[in-house]
């Protein structure tokens, strides 16, 4: 029996690992490319006029920025869209049917989307060392926030994707939550460039942890201490874990 179950849990990762690499012309290399032309036209506009942590070149500086918002996005993408698409089209039927666990529903779905959203993370970060000269400072925090901002965005790509019962409800959730809350967490600007009122409000958005402490990992320098930044990620991630849990134990729009 537990053969039988680890072996459902390995087709169903397989299954949404080949969902996305399968046509990874569009969910990998079309994010790379988006994530290219914003350092470009970004780079371009701003390189002579902006300066952040006194001697870091904006270019450099936009650059994990830009990778961590790729990766981010993809990792929701990924879990969301998947879910969606077999509830719309009711193939999912056939995931909730073989003797899986509720773990091992939660743990597919979010491992592949994390390779998705780390796999266009590593290709923006590759693609950008042709424009950029980078060096990373300390590995451990970068592969730290990488990891725990992919997990998060990918769980709660499974709660978007439970609670959606429609494409536009799906749409609505990535354009009024995720979107405003990637681009307005730091990723082309550091906080202390704004004022204080803005400071504190952006102290309130996860996904400025997430980036500042990834962006940590390469400068040394942060707008806050890393150390928060791993503490608040941290308890975002165990919080929406067990939450996704827990909708998944009930079954919740996904059993009758």
């Amino acid at each position: 029996m537990r053969e039988s179950r680890l072996t459902g849990f390995r087709t169903l990762l397989y299954k949404e690992l080949l969902r996305f690499w399968k046509v990874g012309f569009q969910t990998v290399a079309a994010p790379v490319l988006n994530a290219m032309l914003f350092l470009l036209i970004f780079s371009h506009v701003l390189q002579r006029h902006v300066t952040v942590y006194g001697d870091v070149a904006y270019t450099a500086f936009l650059v994990p920025g830009l990778v961590m918002m790729s990766l981010l996005q993809n990792a929701f993408a990924n879990s969301s869209s998947s879910l969606i698409q077999s509830k719309i089209t009711g193939n999912i039927i056939f995931v909730l049917l073989p003797p899986l666990s509720y773990r091992e529903f939660y743990a597919a779905y979010v491992i592949a989307s994390m390779l998705r959203g780390l796999s266009v993370g590593a290709g923006v970060l590759l693609m950008s060392t042709f424009f950029v000269d980078l060096s990373i400072a300390a590995p451990v925090w970068v592969l730290a926030f990488a990891l725990m901002g992919s997990a998060i965005l990918a769980s709660l790509g499974v709660v978007a994707g439970i609670w959606a019962e429609q494409f536009d409800q799906l749409a609505g959730f990535q354009n009024f939550l995720i979107m405003p809350l990637t681009m307005l967490s730091g990723v082309f600007y550091s906080i202390h460039s704004l004022p204080q009122l803005w400071q504190d409000v952006s102290r309130f958005n996860p996904f400025f942890f997430m980036i500042d402490g990834f962006r940590y990992g390469f400068f040394g320098r942060s707008d806050v201490s890393p150390w928060l930044s791993f503490v608040v990620v941290s308890v975002c991630l165990v919080l929406l874990a067990a939450l996704t849990l827990a909708m998944l134990a009930r079954g919740y729009k996904l059993r009758a």
